[in-house]
C-alpha cells in the first residue's frame, strides 16, 4: 500500500484504504475495532484514536504484504489467520484489543525465523 495513496492532507483516509482493498470503508472500520462513524464522519476521522488504528492497519499490511505480493491477500491474512501464540486470535483481532506492536512484533520474529 503506497502511503501517499492512503492520505489526504496528512491524514489517513478510510475511503482510500477501503478502496485499495476493494471493500467499504466501514468494513475497515469494523476490522479495526471503529464505528462505521468513526470512518466516515469527518470531525471523526481525523480523531487520534482513528488515525491510529488506520495507521497501525497500513503499517502492518505494509509489512507483510511482500510476503503475499498482494494488498489483497494481506488484508485477508490479517482478518483470517490465525497466529501461533497468541491463542488463535488473528491480527485483526489483536489491533482491535490495542495489540498491533505485538502484531508487529509477531511478524518481525517470522521474518527472523524465530516461529519459522
Amino acid at each position: 500500500m503506497q502511503l501517499a495513496r492512503m492520505s489526504q492532507d496528512g491524514l489517513f483516509e478510510p475511503r482510500a484504504i477501503a478502496a485499495t482493498l476493494r471493500t467499504s470503508s466501514e468494513e475497515v472500520g469494523q476490522s479495526i475495532g471503529l464505528s462505521k462513524d468513526a470512518v466516515q464522519r469527518r470531525a471523526r476521522i481525523v480523531s487520534a484514536k482513528t488515525q491510529r488504528r488506520l495507521r497501525e492497519l497500513v503499517e502492518v499490511l505494509n509489512k507483510v504484504q511482500p510476503r503475499f505480493g498482494s494488498d489483497l491477500i494481506a488484508y485477508a491474512w490479517f482478518r483470517s489467520e490465525p497466529l501461533a501464540g497468541f491463542d488463535g486470535r488473528t491480527a485483526m483481532q489483536l489491533v482491535r484489543d490495542g495489540k498491533a506492536h505485538q502484531v508487529m512484533d509477531y511478524i518481525d520474529a517470522v521474518d527472523a525465523g524465530v516461529y519459522a
